[in-house]
């Protein structure tokens, strides 16, 4: 790594059928979480982005979607885990620049 760049963990997502529906599955170490891609949830939606954005405090990560099928769902969730990343950087630069990091790496 070059000055000034800091180390992004990348963590695993997938798309997971259960009966009818179908979830994008997001996993953060410490736990494993769910966002419906067949259902219209929007607190569930909130809960996944406020355990995420916590998570940033500390840690700057990103997602890697696992064996992409050919299938709507997931191309979808291709789309959503790139905006998804794009989102977190942003969300993990903004905290850093408000100071806001647990523990932020110093630039060496």
């Amino acid at each position: 790594m070059g000055k000034g760049e800091e180390f992004m963990e990348i963590y695993d997502a997938k798309m997971i059928k259960d009966g009818e529906n179908h979830y994008l599955e997001l996993n953060i170490k410490i736990e494993t979480l769910r966002i419906s891609m067949t259902e219209d949830l929007p607190n569930e939606i909130k809960s996944v982005f406020n355990k995420l954005i916590l998570r940033l405090k500390s840690e700057h990560f990103n997602f890697k979607l696992e064996s992409v099928d050919t299938d709507l769902f997931s191309q979808v969730a291709t789309e959503y885990i790139g905006q998804l990343n794009r989102e977190l950087t942003a969300i993990h630069g903004e905290l850093a620049h408000q100071k806001l990091l647990v523990n932020p790496v110093k630039a060496g």
